[in-house]
This record gives C-alpha cells, structure tokens and sequence, in this order.
C-alpha cells in the first residue's frame, strides 16, 4: 500500500529540491514567499549572511483578507518598494515549492511591475 502523505510535506520536498538551486547573495538576495491560507508573508533574504534583508506580509499591512489574489498584489507591490529603497534592485524568486499560479504568481507579477528585476 502506499504511505499517505500530507499537503505540506510534498511542498517542503518541492522546496527543498528548489532551494539546491537558489541561493541568495548580497547583490541578488533570494525572494522567499510563504503561503498560508489566511495570510503570504515575503523576506528579502541574504543566504551569504544569514540576513533578512526585507520583509512584508498581510499580517503586518493589516489587511482584511490576507489569503486572496488582490492581498498578494498588495504585499508584492509593497515589499518592492520596500526593496528599492534598500537599494535592493535585482533578486532571484523562491516559491518556496508551491505552484507558480494564483496568489504566488500575482505576488510576482505585482512585485515585478513595482521595479524589481528577477
């Protein structure tokens, strides 16, 4: 019989095989996002250092409905900005091993057009 496995932990595999390839340095610090049903939460992330850099969520923008598409724009747009003026301008992108549609994919396109290269 096969072992049943949850939800979370195929997407920790899936983050650990992509996190073998991404990696976050000073001048290209690594986008980390987390999704949780409620809320998405986004670090600017140093691997080199150990340092968070950036960070933004729905929790902390205090918006009403963290866990929809329209937040996930808002948060994106936001941790852009937030970026820029660290001087932070080109970043790779972690999905932390979830599927690139829906609120990840809006976080990125939002995060893109607000002026972050990745």
């Amino acid at each position: 019989m096969f072992k049943k496995v949850s939800k979370n932990s195929e997407r920790l595999r899936r983050h650990a095989r992509v996190r073998r390839k991404v990696t976050g340095t000073p001048e290209c610090p690594r986008l980390n996002v987390f999704r949780s049903n409620s809320h998405i939460h986004v670090q600017v992330i140093d691997d080199v250092n150990g340092k968070t850099l950036v960070s933004c969520s729905s929790v902390a923008l205090k918006l009403e409905n963290g866990g929809n598409i329209e937040a996930a724009k808002v948060v994106g747009k936001k941790v852009a900005e937030l970026a820029l003026a660290a001087n932070i301008d080109n970043v790779v992108f972690d999905r932390g091993g979830y599927v690139y549609h829906g609120r990840i994919q809006a976080l990125a396109d939002a995060a893109r057009e607000a002026g972050l290269k990745f």
